[in-house]
């Protein structure tokens, strides 16, 4: 019988260690509020109240939420949770988290510090891969006509071709520096270019190694068979192939359009199938590790467990830089620190940006913890086990 690897995620002491005890009674504040669903929505629709109103309550949301899921307001004050982490041995991505640019001078800035946000990781050992979100660089209405097969303007074709140029620049300064680049997945009626572009950067960039990472969405039916076919033709090219799976984030988003517009649901029916497409594709990348880097982006305990188990079975040794364990910074912290102590490559997503523009992401978060199965039950059940045990002195 195989020796199976001995991690358990169940070791609150190292999973907390990071956190004072102020910090982890915030955190038990978060969650408790985030666990009552009819609570959670009344707040969230206080804070977007308040926002519409333009009322000053920055101040009310650094001191509760934004902290505990943002490492700062710039690239700078993110310094701190950086280093705080790196003292752990779990490394930190900078996720410039403002959202819903629409103009060509907001996706220009938002490019402009993406390439900001490299150039520290070149200088920053505890800072590995870079990322950004298709639609910080690129016009959604006009991916989603690209998409649906519908003829641009002139205007329209100009702006495709600058947030083209845009995705280049930041792509060729990635690989310029060795800094593996991770592209955001975003919803399916307008994902296709982008994996069209994406893939034209990989050919382009990972001739000696993954520099550019395309996200495959799991909770999506294509989303296995998408990663199948865009590795097939990454070899047909020659180059590395790097693959960041996450089960995804817009499932009603996703299933009211597909009701409202009468084609096929693109998600999985259940949870169950969503877990198999996920761990199929671990067990796809791992078989084929000599073409491909991957990512696991997830805050599911056995799909990180079953890559464990998986590197074991291919004698992949825990720092093998070919599979990285990723969570969201103030979330999981059971499964990221708990790894990066048995020496797994282990990264923090840490978003950053002006509280005002982090709030949608924020938002999401709180969403996130109210609709997932059993998220911040989680989350509360691990925190509060900590509590217990430091006030046992133990």
């Amino acid at each position: 019988m195989e020796s199976e690897p001995a991690i358990s995620f169940e070791n609150t002491e190292t999973a907390f260690a990071y956190k004072s005890d102020a910090e982890l009674k915030k955190a038990n504040f978060i969650f408790s509020l985030v666990n009552h669903p009819w609570i959670s929505a009344m707040a969230t629709a206080s804070v977007k109240l308040a926002l519409n109103l333009r009322l000053p309550i920055e101040g009310i949301i650094k001191k509760t939420v934004f902290y505990h899921f943002c490492g700062g307001e710039s690239i700078d004050k993110a310094e701190q949770a950086i280093h705080r982490l790196g003292q752990y041995h779990v490394a930190a991505i900078l996720d410039y988290s403002v959202e819903g640019e629409k103009s060509e001078a907001g996706f220009e800035a938002t490019a402009e510090e993406t390439l900001r946000t490299i150039e520290k990781a070149h200088n920053t050992k505890n800072i590995p891969f870079c990322v950004f979100k298709p639609t910080g660089l690129a016009s959604k209405d006009v991916l989603a006509k690209i998409q649906a097969g519908e003829k641009l303007s002139a205007e329209e074709e100009a702006s495709w071709q600058r947030a083209v140029a845009r995705f280049d620049r930041v792509c060729k300064k990635a690989y310029d520096y060795g800094i593996p680049i991770m592209i955001d997945a975003e919803d399916s009626w307008y994902q296709d270019p982008i994996d069209r572009i994406v893939l034209d950067l990989m050919i382009k960039y990972n001739k000696e190694k993954a520099i550019v990472y395309n996200t495959y969405q799991l909770y999506r039916t294509a989303g296995l068979p998408n990663l199948r076919n865009h590795f097939h033709e990454a070899v047909m090219h020659n180059v590395f192939f790097g693959a960041k799976l996450v089960r995804g984030a817009y499932m009603e988003k996703e299933r009211e359009r597909a009701a409202k517009m009468g084609y096929a649901d693109p998600i999985h029916p259940n949870k169950e199938a969503t877990d198999d497409a996920y761990n199929k594709a671990l067990a796809f990348c791992i078989d084929n590790k000599q073409r491909v880097s991957v990512m696991c982006g997830s805050h599911n305990d056995y799909s990180n467990y079953y890559l464990t188990v998986l590197m074991e079975k291919h004698g992949m040794k825990p720092d093998d830089t070919r599979a990285w364990f990723a969570q969201l910074y103030g979330m999981s912290d059971n499964i990221s620190f708990n790894l990066a102590k048995a020496n797994y490559n282990v990264v923090k997503y840490l978003p950053y940006g002006p509280v005002r523009s982090v709030m949608p992401y924020l938002l999401r978060r709180a969403a996130e913890n109210t609709s997932v199965a059993g998220q911040s039950s989680r989350e509360l059940t691990l925190i509060r086990k900590e509590l217990r045990r430091r006030r046992n002195g133990r």
